[in-house]
């Protein structure tokens, strides 16, 4: 934020391996908060607890001598909130604001004792002087309680987990890739609740998006909300195919390989070949979601389906993947059963076309199998 009022007070966590214990962030994370200073001081969230001490001496300075009238807590999951009952000790006479899910919520985390409380509803205002903070509740993107500010004289939206990415501030890196892993990863499913949020956003003049993770967002804000339509539409954004694998013996690697050249020889805009068992299926996720084709290639196991395809298809399942075209490899030297487990895995999922045909591959591809693989890169390609 360039602003005299409105002060960044977040921090950068380099230490972190695993965000919410499972998604790798090599270039680490950030936990932004933010004090806006006027008549009354009003702290806009906390940090994870792993970096409360950056995070209180980053407030004091901005405060210099004076103290914190309120604290707005925009989404109680830890890497927000667990500094919350450092915050309270450090300013005994805080008000927390939130809304009744917030406080029921916090409970589950805290005994905070008998710290004031100012419980808000949707489109209830708080003033602070010249500044004014308009409440916006924006439930399950992603958490029941989760709540917006928009503060209304200098037209900033403080929109919680909302727009954000993984990556710490002080990392160069590109916004759409991370902002797309992060969004469908950890907000994917809740698709229908974005779009609630996303019209009541365009009921406001923004001129600044500070969200909970990433940077500061103002003249790419027309860019980030296209995004967001997209991801919470399920809809494409890239022409092309993503061939995910899982191999056994390195098989049905090499027909994915081949099925790939196959489709850059016939004029395919881009192919990914993703291997399940070796890159990061956070990464193969987002791929999935981005692409409109998606190739499923798995060896059979154990008359069922290679450990690492069932957890991706599980993966999609859990983050409501939709509206795609799928092709399917399967291979088994004595009895395939990969084709038919993977399609039984995704009923359910909206609006999914499976196309024909499915290529079965007994062992080794062999000069006999090309044919198959020809006509699925044909299918692909209409």
């Amino acid at each position: 934020m360039h602003s005299e009022s409105i002060r960044y007070i977040g921090v950068n966590d380099h230490e972190i391996d695993l965000f919410e214990g499972q998604y790798p962030v090599p270039l680490g994370m950030s936990y932004n908060a933010w004090v806006i200073l006027d008549e009354k001081v009003c702290v806009l969230d906390t940090v994870d607890r792993s970096c409360a001490a950056d995070y209180l001496k980053n407030l004091a300075a901005a405060l210099d001598g004076r103290q914190p009238d309120y604290l707005v807590v925009s989404h109680v999951e830890p890497d927000h909130a667990s500094s919350l009952q450092l915050f309270v000790d450090a300013y005994p006479q805080v008000t927390l604001v939130g809304n009744a899910k917030t406080f029921q919520m916090l409970d589950n985390y805290f005994q905070l004792g008998p710290v004031a409380k100012q419980m808000v509803k949707e489109g209830e205002t708080l003033s602070l002087g010249a500044h004014t903070l308009r409440f916006i509740t924006a439930p399950m993107v992603h958490w029941p309680e989760v709540m917006f500010s928009y503060e209304e004289s200098e037209q900033v939206l403080f929109s919680a987990d909302a727009f954000g990415k993984f990556g710490a501030l002080d990392m160069e890196d590109d916004w759409d890739d991370e902002a797309r892993r992060y969004y469908l990863n950890i907000v994917g499913k809740y698709g229908p609740q974005v779009q609630a949020v996303l019209k009541k956003a365009a009921g406001l003049s923004i001129r600044t998006i500070c969200p909970l993770h990433g940077p500061t967002l103002d003249e790419t804000i027309p860019h980030v909300l296209e995004k967001y339509q997209l991801w919470s539409t399920y809809t494409p954004e890239a022409e092309g195919v993503l061939i995910a694998y899982a191999s056994l013996h390195g098989n049905t690697a090499a027909v994915a390989e081949k099925l790939a050249d196959t489709l850059d020889k016939k004029g395919c805009p881009e192919v990914m070949l993703c291997d399940l068992a070796r890159n990061d299926f956070s990464e193969a996720l987002a791929q999935a979601f981005r692409f409109g084709k998606v190739v499923l290639a798995a060896s059979t196991y154990n008359a069922g389906t290679m450990p690492f395809m069932e957890d991706f298809i599980n993966h999609l399942r859990a983050k409501n993947w939709q509206k795609r075209t799928v092709g399917l490899v399967e291979n088994g030297s004595w009895a395939p059963m990969a084709a038919k487990n993977m399609k039984a895995q995704l009923e359910g999922l909206k609006e999914l076309t499976f196309l024909e045909p499915v290529v079965t591959i007994k062992g080794a591809p062999k000069t006999s199998d090309l044919p198959a693989i020809e006509a699925l890169a044909d299918a692909l390609m209409a």
